[in-house]
This record gives structure tokens, C-alpha cells and sequence, in this order.
């Protein structure tokens, strides 16, 4: 794992609101994303000034089938699914995208192999822009399959089982 694009923290103070939202840890284990990159090479972590736990969020440039657009904010914590901006988005719509900073699309990694039709795109873990270090998150609204993929093996897989 790249330590200086996860954090593997063991304690997070959290509120009780924040307590409520947030998945259970897994053995006390958090994985925080520290950067994130569009397909131009931008870090989209701390793209805006929006926090999450005290982590800097991971800002996507989304657009929706009738061309309404916006900024979302994504926590940067795993299993988090809070996100803050341009969220007034019907779940199931199919939305594009885009690094905020060049609008540049996110680069498709594949179909989502769970029959909802959603498609996975690219943050990448590294300046390197290998699909072998990314975040996969999908392309409709209100599907929380994201996952974090390093040195090609699964990460969420292997902290939903530890």
C-alpha cells in the first residue's frame, strides 16, 4: 500500500451526528484517501476547502442527463458516504464525470458487475494514472460501489473482511 495516499489511522474522534453517519471500523482501522488525481494529473484532494472528520474532501466535477452541473465533495474516508455541494440529484441518475480542474471526463474503468448498469471511473491513487492504484467510483447517483484498488488488489475488499 502507498502510505502517502492512504492513512490507515486507529482512532478518529468523531461527533455524535458524525458517529451516526459514519460505517463501523473495521479492528479500529480507518482508510483515509490523501490524493486523489484526475486524468490530467491534478490532485482533487483539497480541490476546495470542504472537510470531512478533518480530512480535506475529494471534489468531482458532476453533470447530470439535463445538463445541470456542480461541484461535489466526497469524503475521503472509506465507506464514508457523505458528500457535500451539488447534491440535489435524483439516486439512479446516470451522471457524467469530470475533474474539476480541467473538466476533463474521469477515465472508464469498466461495468459494475452487480446488474445495476453502473459504470466505474478513474481517481487515481497516483501522479502515475494507473488503474492499478485508483478509487473506482460509479457514475449513478446514490450507488455507494465505489472501491479502492492498490498495487492491483482490492482494498475495500480486503477491509470489509478484516
Amino acid at each position: 500500500m502507498h502510505n502517502e495516499t492512504l492513512v490507515a489511522s486507529t482512532h478518529v474522534e468523531r461527533s455524535p451526528a458524525e458517529s451516526q453517519s459514519l460505517p463501523p471500523l473495521s479492528d479500529g482501522v480507518t482508510l483515509v484517501v490523501t490524493q486523489a488525481f484526475g486524468p490530467g494529473g491534478d490532485n482533487l484532494v483539497g480541490f476546495s476547502d470542504v472537510r470531512f472528520n478533518g480530512y480535506p474532501a475529494i471534489t468531482v466535477l458532476v453533470r447530470t442527463p439535463e445538463g445541470r452541473e456542480g461541484l461535489v465533495h466526497l469524503s475521503p474516508i472509506h465507506g464514508d458516504t457523505r458528500r457535500q455541494g451539488f447534491t440535489d440529484i435524483a439516486p439512479g441518475t446516470r451522471c457524467t464525470l469530470s475533474c474539476p480542474a480541467t473538466r476533463r471526463p474521469l477515465e472508464r474503468l469498466g461495468a459494475v458487475d452487480d446488474g445495476s448498469g453502473a459504470v466505474y471511473h478513474a481517481l487515481y491513487l497516483t501522479p502515475r494514472l494507473s488503474s492499478g492504484h485508483a478509487i473506482a467510483i460509479s457514475d449513478i447517483w446514490g450507488h455507494f460501489n465505489s472501491r479502492l484498488v492498490d498495487d492491483e488488489a482490492v482494498i475495500s475488499f480486503w477491509s470489509q473482511e478484516h
